[in-house]
């Protein structure tokens, strides 16, 4: 056993506990395993009605991936990587399918493969410190885990502009555009955990719940739906042109990752999870082997001098034809039964 994720069982609920606040808790091989394997043990405790999903520390739920093995497998030519993701979206199905409730809080920093454990769990708890994103496409990859599913159904193109430019939102925002359902103070958490021992769900979250905070991103819904409609992402740059800083956020992105961002989001309109999952493995596996996500996790995670040289290096210069190529169906699908 490893003390990278802890497990506890108080009353009526089981508690699962990333333990990595080192590394704001981001998820190993080993950890995505063991979850998998005790969640699968509680579907058939009948003394355990809820689950619990935290994180430890105070500064998040969960960063993603452990982006650091995915670059060293990936520099080497190795299986790795499609082995970590294909065990994660397994695991981020069997939450979202999961018989009895489940309750994420998501907590300071959740990124994206901490959206991939929460955002598909039925109770999505929000704190004041939350700040939640998937900022892929500045790693030359792409909001996975599902995500491209749940952004691609917020209000407009409210999801579209956080997916482009890499954003994150507080609380209120996370409630407003669909990846979070109830804010509870941070300072009430422990009430949370200690209500869910032996109480409904609903009941525990309605005795610590407040009313979620504002929502500020829903005051620029205007411009980010006139300024993101379409599928034509050179467009949409040259729509942002009046909007300075929401350009250069899109700019600093790999230039091809924006543009599968893009199309993954707008096929993930008419995809449940589960096709949603599988669209993403075949994505996430062909663009590991790319230059982009070297150089992305070399110049945010290894290097941080935050100048990715991406290939090619502008969004005019991406090529439709080569990025359509990159969703064609794998030889070795997710889910066997889906083509």
């Amino acid at each position: 056993m490893t003390d990278e994720v802890l497990f506890h069982r108080s009353g009526r609920l089981g508690h699962v506990e990333l333990n990595r606040p080192q590394a704001i808790n981001a998820l190993t091989h080993q950890m995505v395993g063991l979850i998998h394997e005790q969640l699968d043990a509680w579907v058939d405790d009948p003394d355990v009605a809820t689950v619990l999903i935290t994180g430890a520390g105070d500064r998040g739920l969960c960063a993603g991936g452990d982006v650091v093995a995915l670059y060293d497998d990936a520099r080497t030519g190795g299986d790795f990587g499609e082995r970590f993701w294909r065990d994660e979206y397994h695991l981020d199905l069997a939450i979202a399918d999961y018989p009895k409730p489940v309750v994420a809080v998501m907590d300071g920093i959740v990124l994206g493969g901490g959206i991939g454990i929460s955002a598909h769990a039925s109770h999505r708890v929000v704190t004041d410190r939350s700040s939640i994103g998937m900022p892929e496409v500045g790693i030359g990859l792409f909001p996975d885990v599902g995500g491209a599913l749940l952004l691609a159904h917020a209000p407009g193109e409210l999801g579209t502009h956080l997916a482009l430019t890499a954003g994150s939102v507080g609380a209120g925002d996370a409630i407003a555009i669909g990846m979070a359902d109830t804010y509870v103070p941070v300072d009430r958490v422990a009430d949370l955990v200690t209500a869910l021992a032996s109480t409904d769900v609903d009941a525990a979250l309605a005795a610590v719940s407040e009313p979620a905070p504002d929502a500020p991103l829903l005051d620029e819904r205007s411009w980010i739906d006139a300024a993101y409609a379409g599928d034509d992402l050179a467009a949409i740059a040259g729509r942002l042109d009046d909007r300075p800083d929401a350009a250069k956020r899109l700019r600093r992105g790999s230039p091809t990752s924006c543009a599968v961002a893009l199309r993954a989001l707008r096929l993930a309109r008419d995809l449940d999870l589960r096709a949603t999952l599988e669209q993403d493995l075949r994505l996430v596996v062909r663009l590991q082997h790319r230059a982009d996500f070297v150089e992305g996790v070399r110049a945010q995670v290894i290097d941080k001098d935050r100048s990715p040289r991406w290939d090619p290096p502008t969004i005019e210069d991406v090529d439709p034809a080569a990025v359509a190529s990159l969703f064609e169906p794998l030889d070795h699908p997710l889910f066997e039964e889906t083509s």
